[in-house]
């Protein structure tokens, strides 16, 4: 099994960026302790972070051609947003887990709605960088 995991925009500011709601954890260290999770567990695991909503949807579309057998997602703000990243993702055939740091359902009403929530497994939302490893462990479970 070899997992991706994509984080979306402004998720390179993990740990500076509103720390009360994300955590003090940079994405240096979550992406440290999955993959210390991945080697306890004997799985790949790839994490990847980008701004740009097209490299997400690249690489959602390139995953099974890269050997990945499901992919763990933080869309950020394109959750709210993007059509094109949710149309990425049910045109692959991988499971996919959408995970959040935060309640996005406790937050402003416009995090409500999601685009990517109805082509996913399954969400896993507001428990901060614990998020991440229950959306490894999800997908470990699928096996």
């Amino acid at each position: 099994m070899k997992l991706l995991v994509l984080h979306g925009p402004n998720l390179n500011l993990l740990g500076r960026r509103e720390p009360g709601v994300y955590g003090s954890t940079s994405l240096a260290e979550l992406d440290g302790g999955l993959q210390e999770l991945a080697q306890q567990l004997g799985i790949g695991l790839e994490s990847r972070q980008s701004n740009y909503e097209g490299a997400l949807i690249d690489w959602v579309q390139g995953a099974e051609g890269e050997g990945f057998t499901g992919i763990v997602i933080n869309p950020g703000g394109y959750t709210h947003t993007s059509v094109a990243l949710r149309d990425a993702i049910s045109g692959i055939d991988l499971p996919v887990v959408e995970v959040h740091l935060s309640n996005i359902f406790a937050r402003e009403a416009f995090r409500h709605h999601s685009y990517v929530s109805p082509v996913v497994q399954g969400v896993i939302s507001g428990f901060g960088t614990e998020s991440y490893r229950l959306g490894v462990l999800a997908l470990i479970g699928r096996r």
